[in-house]
């Protein structure tokens, strides 16, 4: 059986953010974010219909500036936080906002409900309280990954903010904060939020370094100062594995750190030619691992050997039948190796971005810059082997 074709859908502007519908488990749904200088901006609403292989859009208006990072709410599917850019005294400055109202309830009509339009035309709290400046820049936001979906860390310039969001009012009050120190001009360029250790931990990309956090102190637990050659683009943990973590960046690698020890990556990956923007992996098997290269490509690895499952996976004895407990001989316990499962190559311009779906944990997505974003499936075989 021959694996299913990707599905193509064509944005207007050009993009760059992208994210899974966190708090949508049921339905296939990512958002996307435009950029464009001379229009309004907009957030598609995507649902992929996985029985017909089709795409119902809902488009809703971003008229605040262009989205350069979108992030929605892992507990409440009406709710997302976006960093777009404006202009303020003359200067180009990066704030970012939650936004009521991205639920997707009316995907598929092709028009935003009035009430939707008004909700993206006001966003909702803003996460930098007096003028712009306050803080300088917003590069991202990222949710608590568990929880009520009222806390998230902001990334502005060289502080890390964390932020309560209150309930009932578009107020965000700062719960606590810290700042990069040294010299030069230190910034941020992108975080992450930890699911393990009871969500106390948070991790920062700045220049060539990697940071740990205690989000309960705001101090830092651990620092990789040369994690890249370059400059780091991207971070992601390990869902399963509660100290290991993803990065990637301008030197064309992809790592993966345990940051109990950081003197050394684990492992390293060098399947792109060009600057790795994202890093991803999946929620449920963690073997799957996905980037995103100025290259044009995405790459599907299979990094069994640093995965919570290095012998595949694991069958209870009560599961074997008399038959296979009589071939022992033939169930080999050499973990299989790390290999490139795929590489995809429907883009024609950088691949800023992918993420795997939240309801769907054989399908993923990716964006490139042209607005070109892809929908594709493991490829079967390795689904069956996985689970068989």
């Amino acid at each position: 059986m021959e694996d299913d074709a990707p599905v193509i859908y064509g944005l207007e502007f050009q993009a760059r953010a992208l994210t899974p519908q966190t708090a949508e488990t049921d339905a296939i749904r990512f958002l996307v974010g435009t950029q464009s200088l001379k229009y309004d901006n907009q957030i598609h609403v995507i649902d992929f219909d996985d029985e017909n292989n089709i795409i119902n859009k809902n488009v809703l208006l971003h008229q605040a500036g262009e989205i350069w990072n979108i992030s929605a709410s892992p507990a409440d599917k009406g709710v997302l936080a976006t960093c777009y850019n404006k202009t303020a005294d003359g200067k180009v400055v990066t704030c970012a906002a939650g936004v009521e109202d991205a639920s997707g309830a009316g995907a598929g009509r092709g028009h935003e409900s009035p009430e939707t339009q008004r909700a993206l035309h006001t966003p909702g709290a803003a996460l930098s309280p007096g003028p712009p400046s306050a803080h300088g820049s917003t590069a991202c936001v990222a949710w608590e990954p568990a929880g009520d979906g009222k806390r998230v860390i902001s990334l502005a310039d060289n502080h890390i903010l964390l932020w309560d969001l209150q309930e009932g009012s578009s107020q965000a009050v700062l719960a606590g904060s810290a700042s990069l120190e040294g010299k030069g001009q230190l910034k941020f360029t992108t975080g992450r939020w930890s699911p393990h250790h009871n969500c106390t931990q948070a991790a920062t990309a700045n220049d060539t370094a990697v940071r740990g956090w205690d989000t309960r102190t705001m101090s830092q637990i651990y620092c990789i100062e040369s994690a890249h050659g370059q400059l780091v683009r991207d971070l992601d943990f390990n869902p399963n594995k509660q100290y290991y973590l993803a990065s990637c960046g301008d030197d064309c690698r992809v790592k993966f750190w345990d940051t109990r020890n950081v003197t050394e990556p684990v492992k390293t990956l060098e399947e792109h030619s060009h600057w790795v923007w994202s890093v991803r992996y999946n929620h449920s098997h963690d073997q799957l691992v996905l980037t995103g290269s100025s290259d044009g490509r995405v790459v599907l690895s299979n990094m069994a050997s640093i995965s919570s499952e290095p012998f595949g996976h694991l069958v209870d004895d009560d599961d074997l039948s008399d038959q296979e407990e009589r071939r022992p001989e033939e169930k080999s316990q050499e973990p299989p190796q790390d290999s490139v499962i795929a590489t995809y190559e429907e883009h024609e311009d950088s691949v800023y971005a992918v993420d795997w779906s939240s309801a769907d944990p054989w399908l993923f997505a990716s964006l490139s810059y042209d607005g070109r974003l892809v929908i594709n499936r493991v490829p079967r075989a390795l689904k069956y082997h996985i689970l068989l």
